[in-house]
């Protein structure tokens, strides 16, 4: 699977000779492999694929977005097909977000497969699953015409790697994240690691979120510079309209003499949420007119919920879950302050 990375076996160098340019009337076509994709997704790379689809669209490029499996899609401005074509799982939409997202633990998912058996017969494992992912690439490759292969993170880097081998374009790798990033600098999974290398090695070019995350692939994956593009991420203007629900939740308490301290992201290690909690207790012990509010969900979640109550600071905490769009604009707009306390963050 790994045989573009493989020692022994020349690489393919990345300076390609130049392709003609094609005529106006012929847009470039790109094949794009994600992983996640509103309204099922479990953090920032959904987000970031569904933006940059769109984008790319709208300066007139020609995407197919794949996906691993069947979910639900609004995208009207890609062609959207999945690797795995079977019917979508019937279970609860909360439920799908947590099962298809790219983060979740082993552990979760046994606690998952335990409530909803239907779930093993679909998978044993999150690398089992990039894997098989990876062998369905190449039906679709060999399927959908294009001019470029782009691929988002660990999770989509064999599914590009496969469909480079078999239609022979161009290869280019998205790193949102590094295994360094998603465990807090706590060690890596291998396996992870393993694959992460082999895709930004295979590709022909690799896109980092900031010179921060460029500068981690230079020294734990030993790419070459000159082969990291720096592209930033960047901000849709259209999602800061109001959310009625949000907004009444947060004016309840302000009203009530609460200022209102907010953390946006993912319940995991990588996130801080911990070191937010810590802080919330240290801050009520002088401030007790003061509300903290996770938006976001993970594995944490649980954990962070008995340690609110055990430190008798539950009152005080809030978990709202997953929010997107002009709910968590609102939320962001009516916070007193935002708290990023992140161990590690890709985006510089």
């Amino acid at each position: 699977m790994f045989s573009a990375a493989q020692p022994g076996r020349p690489r393919r160098s990345h300076l390609r000779p130049k392709r003609p340019k094609p005529y106006a009337h012929e847009p470039m076509k790109a094949l794009m492999f994600g992983w996640e994709f509103p309204p099922h997704n479990s953090g920032g790379l959904g987000v970031a694929c569904y933006g940059l689809s769109r984008a790319l669209a709208e300066s007139g490029v020609d995407v197919t977005f794949v996906l691993p499996r069947r979910m639900k899609t609004d995208a009207p401005w890609c062609k959207v097909v999945f690797a795995d074509e079977r019917p979508e799982l019937d279970i609860p939409d909360e439920l799908v977000r947590r099962y298809q997202s790219g983060y979740l633990s082993e552990e979760e998912y046994q606690r998952l497969i335990t409530k909803y058996p239907a779930l093993a017969s679909v998978r044993s494992s999150l690398l089992e699953e990039v894997m098989q992912y990876g062998v369905l690439a190449r039906r679709v490759a060999l399927e959908e015409e294009h001019d470029v292969i782009h691929a988002h993170d660990w999770l989509s880097f064999l599914a590009g790697m496969e469909a480079r081998e078999v239609s022979d374009k161009p290869f280019i790798a998205h790193v949102h994240a590094t295994e360094f990033d998603r465990t807090g600098g706590s060690g890596v999974n291998q396996a992870v690691y393993d694959i992460e290398r082999a895709g930004i090695h295979a590709a022909d070019q690799v896109i980092a979120v900031s010179s921060y995350t460029k500068q981690v692939l230079v020294e734990h994956y030993g790419i070459e510079p000159d082969k990291v593009e720096v592209v930033h991420n960047g901000i849709d203007h259209d999602d800061a309209t109001i959310a009625r629900s949000v907004e009444n939740l947060v004016h309840a308490l302000q009203e009530r003499g609460n200022d209102i301290v907010l953390f946006v992201g993912r319940l995991t290690i990588q996130k801080g949420p911990d070191y937010f909690l810590r802080a919330a207790k240290k801050v009520l012990a002088a401030r007790p007119n003061t509300v903290f509010i996770f938006a976001g969900s993970g594995d944490m979640e649980e954990r962070l919920i008995h340690e609110a109550a055990f430190e008798g600071i539950s009152d005080k905490v809030l978990f709202v879950g997953f929010l997107r769009g002009n709910a968590l604009a609102q939320m962001y707009s009516l916070a007193d302050i935002a708290v990023m306390p992140s161990v590690s963050e890709p985006f510089g």
